[in-house]
C-alpha cells in the first residue's frame, strides 16, 4: 500500500499547490481507505511547493450516502 499512499500524496498535492485549499474532503471508495488518511496525508507534504501541508483531509459529514443527498436536493 505504499505506491498507493505516494500516488496519493502526488495528485493531491497537485490541488493543493494550485487550489490552496483550507480543508479537503475524500469521499466515495477512497475516503474508506484507512492508510489513505493517515500514511498518504503525511505524504502530501513532501510534494508541495512550500513543504507546508496543514489542511485537514477529511471524510464527509454524510458518509457514502452524500451523492445520493445531492442528489434529492437538486431534485426538489
Amino acid at each position: 500500500m505504499r505506491w498507493l499512499t505516494g500516488f496519493f500524496g502526488r495528485a493531491l498535492s497537485a490541488v493543493v499547490n494550485v487550489l490552496g485549499p483550507a480543508v479537503i474532503t475524500i469521499g466515495g471508495g477512497v475516503g474508506n481507505i484507512d492508510c489513505i488518511h493517515q500514511a498518504g496525508v503525511v505524504s502530501i507534504g513532501k510534494y508541495v511547493f512550500n513543504h507546508q501541508f496543514e489542511a485537514p483531509v477529511v471524510k464527509p459529514l454524510l458518509g457514502d450516502s452524500a451523492g445520493v443527498f445531492g442528489a434529492a436536493y437538486l431534485a426538489a
